[in-house]
């Protein structure tokens, strides 16, 4: 279903009296197959129209997993439906129940308000063109308006009159990539403005040993392996990728595991072994990520495999990585993966080998 189609649907058909059973709140408990190749890889993407009784402001929100996993904490962006089903608002919001539980509704609305105005203030003026720094959703006590509280930067929608399809998929992307923005300047503010950022930080999680930190060299043909007691912390991001790429995997006929430390895929299919690395590309650093993947392909290819039973390698990447680097991994041997609007595009090798559906276009930047 399209962006459009699925705004209009729901802005239409959904009834907070209907309960959640109605189809339009299984329309929106269903939002991910809608909108995940429109958003990052890595994203988590959630859709409710409430516990129990309906909602008086359904949603559907989109999670950086480093960041948060619920609308409860942290930043997040999410198209917010008005009570009364006229608009759909596209918003850079934050959670506000961690907050009420720590200061009462009326302060944890206060800070939301002035935390919104701080990161919206330290955006340049360019970057908030067409978008609006308040949203009304009916205004009702609770969760309501907490959200409009809540609000950073917003772009507003009429149901009735709702935009083309391309112009919703850029208003997306522009706001997915405002919300790493606003993420880099929260942060910058909590370390140089006393008590402007209060909102809870998500406690980290998912550290582990990294084995082969530390090799020791006996001889030309046997090493040590000497484990540290230094930690490396996953990516909530690379962990969703991961898991996204191998539910595509599954469907390609593949016998996949996770569970292979430190190799994050292994993958079998008509007698080949696949070493396959994920990379979330971070801010537009595309080189960072290429060499980190070949560099780690490498690592693990010599030490964990025999000379004569090398694995075939891939690089999986959260976003496209451009002809250059493409062209600068098959040099290295290397297949590279990442995904699109329409599934999983990647080097000639990996579509040949069904590890992509899509090759990537040539002379791409």
């Amino acid at each position: 279903m399209a962006l459009r189609g699925y705004l209009h649907e729901v802005g239409s058909t959904y009834n907070r009296a209907d309960g959640t059973g109605s189809p339009a709140a299984k329309l929106l408990r269903g939002a991910l197959p809608v909108f995940e190749p429109h958003i990052p890889a890595a994203y988590l993407i959630k859709g409710s129209a409430g516990n129990g009784a309906g909602a008086f402001v359904p949603w559907v929100s989109f999670f950086d997993p480093d960041e948060t996993d619920t609308a409860t904490r942290g930043m997040y962006v999410v198209y917010l439906f008005a009570e009364d089903m006229k608009t759909v608002s596209l918003s850079l919001n934050q959670g506000v129940t961690e907050l009420q539980k720590a200061f009462g509704t009326r302060k944890a609305q206060e800070l939301l308000r002035s935390e919104a105005a701080a990161i919206r203030n330290a955006f340049s003026s360019e970057k908030a063109v067409g978008l609006v720094d308040a949203i009304d959703l009916g205004g009702r006590p609770g969760l309501p308006r907490a959200y409009e509280a809540g609000n950073i930067l917003a772009r507003v929608y009429e149901i009735a009159s709702l935009p083309g399809e391309e112009v919703l998929k850029a208003d997306l992307r522009r706001i997915i990539a405002l919300y790493q923005d606003a993420l880099v300047l929260r942060e910058e503010l909590r370390s140089t403005t006393r008590d402007v950022i209060t909102t809870i930080k998500q406690e980290s999680t998912g550290e582990r040993m990294d084995p082969l930190l530390h090799f020791a060299p006996k001889s030309d043909s046997e090493y040590v392996q000497r484990i540290t007691g230094r930690m490396i912390k996953k990516s909530r991001k690379h962990e969703t990728l991961v898991r996204r790429y191998g539910d595509f995997f599954k469907r390609a006929g593949f016998d996949a595991g996770t569970n292979r430390y430190p190799r994050d895929i292994v993958a079998r299919k008509g007698g080949e072994e696949w070493l396959i690395e994920a990379k979330v590309v971070r801010r537009g650093n595309v080189s960072h990520a290429v060499r980190e993947a070949i560099g780690q392909l490498a690592t693990y290819a010599f030490l964990l495999y025999e000379a004569d039973e090398q694995p075939r390698r891939m690089a999986l990447f959260s976003e496209a990585i451009g002809d250059l680097y493409v062209r600068l991994l098959t040099h290295q041997g290397i297949a590279s993966v990442w995904p699109t609007e329409d599934g999983w595009a990647g080097s000639p090798e990996a579509v040949t080998a069904g590890l992509a559906e899509k090759e990537v276009e040539s002379g791409a930047i």
